[in-house]
């Protein structure tokens, strides 16, 4: 089961949660850009792990199926993380919701279609829609601590709210591409 590397790095973005939790909780600089430095690590290893379980040909349903768990988790706790310190708030707990709501709505599909022996491929944009929130939201944690040149609150906002965008967009496609194998369950079932 963690007899891989890269499930070993899936693993770690899940353990890594309560940590970035617990910096939260200091409300200092350094307590933010530490927290910052595990959600990076984390968030590196949500690259690294997919790759490496491919190049090793270590790929496993272990993997497969705690890789999405992983990343929702650290997203969404993140995002809650964010939104009850006040980090993200008015307008910008829009996006927000918008990114959590799609990671359920795909979920869900993903599990339905995974018990009928169908799959929802994970698509070129929804890999850069990854990546823009990952960058959001590590720009987010640090907020007001940022170097003075960088304005990371500014930026962080606006890069989360392109990254909802992408959301909605790799929601729909998925949502349209899960509706059809749906329909097309439904219809051999009707012929039998």
């Amino acid at each position: 089961m963690l007899k891989s590397v890269p499930n070993m790095l899936t693993l770690g973005r899940i353990i890594v949660i309560p940590g970035i939790v617990a910096l939260f909780y200091l409300q200092t600089p350094l307590g933010q850009w530490l927290a910052c430095g595990l959600f990076a690590i984390a968030a590196l290893t949500d690259f690294l792990d997919g790759y490496l379980a491919r190049a090793w040909s270590q790929q496993s349903a272990f993997g497969k199926f705690l890789d999405p768990i992983a990343d929702k988790l650290l997203v969404s706790a993140t995002l809650l993380l964010l939104t009850g310190f006040g980090q993200i708030s008015g307008a910008t707990l829009l996006p927000a919701v918008v990114i959590l709501c799609r990671e359920i709505v795909v979920s869900g599909l993903r599990e339905f279609l995974a018990g009928v022996n169908n799959k929802v491929p994970v698509s070129t944009l929804a890999k850069c829609k990854t990546a823009l929130q990952m960058l959001a939201i590590g720009l987010l944690i640090i907020g007001p601590y940022g170097p003075y040149a960088l304005p990371t609150q500014f930026v962080g906002e606006w890069c989360l709210w392109i990254a909802a965008t992408l959301t909605m967009i790799t929601g729909y496609d998925y949502l349209r591409l899960g509706i059809r194998q749906i329909d097309e369950i439904d219809k051999n079932n009707e012929s039998l």
